[in-house]
């Protein structure tokens, strides 16, 4: 399938990339590597983690996804066929941007990943504490010796992106090549307000988290008691199940019957034909649910389908 440029970093990827973030939360060792397999079979090529998955299941100290991937990669054989994107600044292990908190946490992902590089390097979060120039010091150190290919940024507000693309200018460093926000059919302005136009201007990849809303796009959630149906989705699912979202979810059942496509491929097709959008990421607890995800890049959506879509979905 055709790939998308990520800014103006040497990788490009699929326009859809695979969330490990539920690797040793909702999905164990044995199923994660039936998805990552199934992931690269049907044309994918980037995964997406972080050092902090999922820290927050009880047991779990975070690095579980990391290490799972790390394993798969060994076991698979199949490192050159796919880009690994991972996350700094979450974990209370590794928190912040300091240059050697940086150089720490790389160290210790690289060893859960076995592997001598991360394609993409994430701020999962800004810190302000540290000066700019000091974090993309490192961050150019770490492309220099080959431990990292591209930075990226994630859950930055436009200011402190563009503050980072002018620093990044000035002092001759590397800049963030790809955002990480929020994004999707029902949480549209946080974006689209301020960081959507400045990456289509300074060309920036844009890869997407919660592009189905914790599964609320899925339309499993259309009332209270359905919320019981995940206790690892359902409380996240409950903030859409207004009548926004409901109308959402209407709109996309109107499209979804006209291409005998499922609300989740309609969803992500609607995110993959926005403009400057590289890509969603998206999660999958079964290769059922990623045989359904990958469906979506085989749909193409009419502009008045995106249209409809974009009124119903309007804040």
């Amino acid at each position: 399938m055709p790939h998308r440029p990520l800014g103006r970093s040497p990788l490009s990827i699929a326009p859809l990339v695979l969330g490990g973030n539920v690797f040793g939360w909702s999905v164990d060792e044995k199923r994660a590597f039936e998805l990552l397999d199934a992931f690269v079979d049907g044309g994918g090529n980037l995964v997406d983690t972080a050092d902090v998955y999922p820290a927050w299941v009880p047991g779990n100290r975070g690095g579980e996804s990391e290490t799972i991937i790390g394993k798969w990669l060994k076991q698979s054989g199949k490192r050159e066929h796919v880009l690994i994107a991972s996350k700094v600044a979450k974990w209370v292990e590794h928190p912040g941007l300091s240059p050697i908190n940086l150089r720490a946490a790389v160290e210790g992902s690289l060893k859960r990943l076995q592997t001598d590089r991360i394609d993409l390097y994430f701020a999962h979060q800004d810190d302000a504490s540290v000066p700019m120039h000091e974090t993309l010091g490192e961050f150019a150190r770490l492309i220099g010796e080959g431990k990292v290919r591209a930075i990226g940024a994630s859950n930055f507000t436009a200011d402190r992106v563009a503050e980072s693309l002018a620093v990044a200018k000035e002092y001759g460093l590397p800049r963030y090549e790809c955002l990480q926000p929020e994004y999707n059919l029902v949480r549209r302005a946080g974006y689209e307000a301020e960081l959507e136009p400045l990456a289509r201007a300074e060309g920036l990849g844009v890869v997407c988290y919660y592009a189905l809303a914790s599964g609320f796009l899925s339309g499993k959630y259309r009332s209270t008691a359905d919320l019981a149906r995940s206790s690892a989705r359902g409380g996240a699912a409950r903030r859409f199940l207004n009548p926004h979202g409901l109308g959402v979810l209407a709109a996309l059942d109107a499209v979804a019957a006209a291409h005998r496509a499922t609300p989740v491929q309609v969803a992500l097709a609607w995110l993959i034909a926005r403009p400057g959008l590289t890509a969603p990421i998206a999660s999958a607890t079964s290769v059922a649910q990623l045989e359904e995800l990958l469906g979506a890049l085989s749909l193409t959506l009419g502009a008045d389908e995106i249209t409809a879509l974009d009124r119903a979905s309007a804040a």
